[in-house]
């Protein structure tokens, strides 16, 4: 009878843990465990990242961080977890959390444009990757991937042709310099190579005088005119004489990038440097900024003319006017500096 006793109470007492256990277990990994109230929250997990990291990270989107733990422990989360980005839906329970951690790492869309340093060009990364922009701007500095590459210390920012492209958050420097190089292969195809060869350009030389039309004009139909003209004053041994490569090259010198010159003093001019155009013929040694595809492709497709000159047309602004010769040219340009006098514009 006393033994009947015993067993019946060892059975009880086994059902009320095991009732305990299950509740618990079923609380631990299918309670819903967030406390916000959007759909979704996204959060960030860095790249060795520890359980103080994730507690830091998840604490202000989860109802009870301890129960996620326990879950994220018992599923072995906690021995590997994974950097990225995360979506954490509404109300998920710590079972659903844990695999959107473990598996649902998100691509981010990271886009630069018309960078005017390599400086700039980390910095703009750094603000959509994890990496850092120091470590960026010594991957890009990199001068034995460069030579390996075909670029050097004054082209090297024309690898990046600007654009939007998808990455992990936590892809690394050597990675992300990896796929921009892909990417600057993939857009040089063989029918922009063989523009290029026609102008008798390399790529490389192409970003350069792109660089000078960006800058010249943001006017993407005029780009095309624009980029006759250089293309023209190539071709006759004329020096390219562009006020953007004298603005650069004072920029450079001073190490200054966001210095304004609204005007080029011809003092600037007498400027000793290999981007002043009005001093050395031809292409400056690399580009002055990161030009976009348009100016790229105004270059590769120029528009055909006999025009050398042109200058700032001030009753249609952000447009041109363009001459044949010197005497046009002329006339021209004494209107703008009649206007910009006006303006009282002398820096």
């Amino acid at each position: 009878m006393n033994i009947k006793r015993i067993l019946l109470g060892v059975v009880l007492l086994g059902l009320i843990g095991g009732g305990i256990f299950g509740y618990t277990f079923y609380g631990t990994f299918f309670t819903p465990n967030t406390n916000f109230d959007n759909e979704e929250a996204v959060v960030y997990i860095p790249t060795g990242a520890t359980i103080d990291n994730l507690k830091d990270q998840l604490s202000s989107v989860l109802e009870d961080f301890d129960s996620f733990e326990a879950a994220a422990d018992r599923k072995g989360y906690l021995s590997n977890i994974k950097a990225g980005k995360y979506k954490i839906g509404k109300g998920m329970n710590n079972n659903e959390i844990v695999n959107s951690l473990r598996s649902g790492n998100i691509p981010v869309k990271v886009s630069f444009n018309n960078q005017e340093s390599i400086n700039d060009l980390a910095g703009r990364i750094a603000s959509q990757i994890e990496a850092d922009s120091i470590s960026l701007v010594a991957a890009f500095d990199d001068l034995e991937f460069l030579k390996a590459n075909g670029f050097d210390d004054a082209n090297k920012i024309s690898l990046y042709i600007p654009n939007s492209y998808e990455f992990f958050w936590n892809t690394s420097v050597e990675s992300f310099r990896g796929k921009m190089l892909k990417e600057y292969n993939r857009f040089w195809t063989d029918t922009r190579k063989e523009k290029a060869s026609a102008l008798g350009l390399k790529p490389n030389e192409v970003i350069a005088l792109a660089s000078i039309v960006h800058k010249e004009t943001a006017k993407v139909d005029e780009r095309p005119t624009v980029a006759g003209v250089y293309l023209n004053r190539l071709r006759k041994g004329m020096l390219l004489q562009a006020d953007p490569t004298v603005i650069y090259a004072i920029k450079k010198e001073t190490g200054n990038f966001d210095t304004v010159i609204k005007r080029v003093l011809y003092k600037d001019l007498e400027m000793d440097s290999p981007y002043n155009t009005y001093k050395y013929a031809g292409l400056p040694p690399g580009p002055i900024a990161m030009p976009d595809i348009t100016a790229i492709d105004a270059v590769l497709n120029p528009k055909k003319h006999n025009y050398y000159y042109f200058v700032a047309n001030v009753e249609k602004f952000g447009y041109h006017m363009f001459a044949e010769n010197l005497t046009q040219h002329n006339r021209n340009k004494a209107q703008y500096i009649r206007w910009i006098n006006a303006q009282k514009i002398n820096r």
